[in-house]
């Protein structure tokens, strides 16, 4: 079964595009998004290796297969070569002061 994001979300902000040297070294060890927000990772070119602690084996993030981030779960990334990727945050009320909060984001 396909992971999905849940109905009625809202996309509120979106990193900028990560190459393999210019991931952030937070992406690249365990993290976490806030409570009640959940993230789509984009990947743009190339492949990203997606763990998310609690679930087995780790999966390969393509153009053609996104990765999504439930709420609190912990997980990192890891290029696998030369890729290009962004997060895309989602939740049903945007935090307050969300810069693209209750907007449509570029590409929806």
């Amino acid at each position: 079964m396909m992971d999905e994001l849940p109905k009625g979300l809202t996309a509120y902000k979106r990193t900028p595009v990560f190459d393999q040297d210019s991931i952030p070294a937070g992406l690249r060890r365990e993290h976490r998004t806030r409570p009640g927000v959940w993230a789509l990772i984009h990947v743009l070119a190339g492949k990203l290796r997606y763990r998310r602690a609690g679930v087995s084996g780790t999966q390969v993030l393509t153009p053609v297969q996104p990765g999504i981030v439930h709420p609190e779960e912990p997980h990192d990334v890891q290029p696998m070569g030369p890729v290009s990727f962004f997060v895309e945050f989602h939740a049903a009320e945007p935090p307050a002061g969300a810069p693209h909060a209750g907007k449509v984001l570029p590409g929806q």
